[in-house]
């Protein structure tokens, strides 16, 4: 069975050493299959490039955990090794409970625990903070062993091993203080995998670290797959459809595209954005789409490519938009495209850094002011954290989402928006039917989001085909949404030729991952 790899806190090394094992099994010629618990993009990209396999994320919260189990038999089992990285600490879970936490999941999944454990400036107390750690509860977990970061020399390496022995805890080996484990980090975590050009000398470097320094007749065994589930059991996705319905304790949803039945004439093209601005995605998102009867296609406002001529919806996921802000301003086709398609009634569904590029302005990390599409008014700058797991209750009947239904999504953002009145003619967005018909103007209002310490608030935008909110989602959590999407795609006009004239910008081979590939 597979371990789960965790820790005291955050920054202990807990990516580090899954990377290390990750590389080490791709020089042996084995597939490894990661996954990560918990709301993460970045550390899954990491894991994705190194290992060649796309990291699954396991979440509990945004999903369910039968999904969980499902997803983790069923991915893990068709590998070779397998190992799940854990989120924060151990214990942290939403708020100050264990729901969603890395101890959690591995009694979920009847895991042992691989602790990674920052011991500099420690020597003896070490025996204490991991038998805290082993011996906390509930729930209560196996403690496999502790690998130990940050070990300043030969001698600090036996005190510390000679305190695990004192409390009969295994010591898996070690992490050196080594330039190759130096990852550069900005302000949502770790530099994104495309972003590190030396990331291949990189894991040539992890994998002869790994020999030399990790216990791996002892690590090794314990990235043994998963069984694999029952003869004719369907994949997660075939069985989150089949399962079906709208997102859990919610009404039943009406309008919903059958899988595969979206449009009488095949798939139907769905650009995603995908460039450096925005990837932040499940690859579960394009599966999903697929599955539903949609056809993810790349497309890179960055480079200032027009949306594809014949597209019936577009998705703007999470990214670092604020990063390449003077850039997105300067792509006035892509602009003017995305303004064509909402004009033009097209399902537009827009997800935390998404939601940048539909406002009217959007502030660099120096505070300058740059143009976006200016279809929604606000101007949004750095500011505050804004983090935790969110229960979304909807205020309309919107594209994607109902009234009385319950999701729960994720946020993490450090810029926020400020509502601007409307200073130019703003695009005519898609109309909703109120009450004998009368059109109902788009609205800020989507919902009503809330989260352990933070009060109810009214978040998001809405109109008959847009979708614009700071939350992400994780689809397999609310299947409403994907169902809902392909019903609005079937039933939308095709997007005509591209909005500006000139020929787009051709970006080259690109080290993104594109639309229909696991990031």
């Amino acid at each position: 069975m597979a371990c789960l790899i965790a820790a005291p806190c955050s920054g202990s090394g807990k990516t580090l050493l899954s990377l290390m094992l990750a590389a080490l099994a791709q020089r042996r010629g084995l597939v490894l299959q990661p996954f990560k618990v918990g709301p993460d993009y970045l550390d899954p990209q990491l894991l994705s490039r190194v290992s060649g396999q796309p990291c699954r994320n396991l979440d509990s919260l945004l999903c369910s955990p039968e999904w969980v189990r499902r997803s983790f038999a069923w991915h893990g089992s068709r590998a070779d090794l397998a190992l799940v990285e854990g989120v924060m600490g151990l214990f942290d879970g939403r708020g100050p409970s264990t729901a969603g936490s890395s101890a959690e999941l591995a009694v979920l999944l009847d895991l042992p625990v691989v602790l990674v454990v920052e011991a500099s400036r420690q020597a003896g107390s070490l025996a204490a903070l991991v038998r805290g750690f082993r011996d906390h509860g509930p729930p209560r977990v196996e403690l496999a062993g502790v690998v130990l970061n940050r070990v300043g020399s030969e001698r600090h390496r036996a005190l510390l091993a000679e305190a695990l022995a004192a409390i009969e805890v295994p010591l898996l080996g070690v992490l050196p203080q080594h330039a190759s484990l130096d990852l550069p980090s900005r302000h949502l975590g770790l530099l994104p995998a495309a972003e590190l050009s030396d990331l291949e000398a990189r894991r040539q470097v992890w994998a002869d670290l790994a020999v030399a320094h990790l216990e791996l007749d002892r690590l090794w065994p314990l990235l043994a797959p998963p069984a694999g589930p029952a003869a004719g059991e369907p994949s997660p996705i075939d069985w989150a459809l089949q399962a079906g319905g709208p997102p859990a304790r919610g009404p039943a949803a009406g309008g919903q595209a059958a899988p595969g039945q979206a449009g009488p004439g095949g798939a139907l093209p769905v650009a995603i954005a995908s460039d450096a601005a925005f990837h932040f995605r499940y690859p579960e998102a394009s599966e999903l789409l697929e599955a539903v009867g949609l056809q993810p296609i790349a497309w890179s406002p960055l480079a200032n490519q027009p949306l594809p001529a014949g597209t019936r919806a577009v998705l703007l996921p999470g990214g670092y938009p604020e990063l390449w802000a003077a850039e997105l301003a300067a792509a006035g086709q892509a602009l003017a495209s995305l303004r064509q398609a909402v004009a033009w009634g097209l399902p537009v569904v827009a997800e935390c850094g998404g939601l940048l590029l539909l406002g009217e302005q959007l502030a660099d990390q120096d505070g300058r002011f740059h143009a976006m599409a200016g279809v929604l008014p606000f101007r949004a700058a750095r500011g505050a954290l804004s983090l935790g797991y969110r229960e979304a209750r909807p205020d309309v009947d919107g594209l994607l989402v109902r009234r009385g239904e319950i999701l729960c999504g994720h946020e993490f953002h450090r810029w926020q928006l400020e509502e601007l009145p409307e200073r130019r003619p703003q695009p005519q967005i898609g109309a909703q039917q109120g009450e004998g018909g009368v059109s109902v103007a788009g609205r800020f209002g989507l919902w009503q989001l809330e989260g352990w310490g933070r009060c109810a608030r009214s978040e998001g935008w809405t109109a008959a085909n847009v979708h614009a909110s700071w939350l992400h989602l994780h689809w397999a959590g609310c299947l409403g949404i994907p169902r809902r999407l392909a019903a609005a795609a079937a039933i939308a006009a095709p997007l005509p030729t591209p909005a500006a004239s000139c020929s787009p910008v051709n970006p080259g081979p690109s080290p993104w991952p594109s639309a229909g590939a696991s990031p």
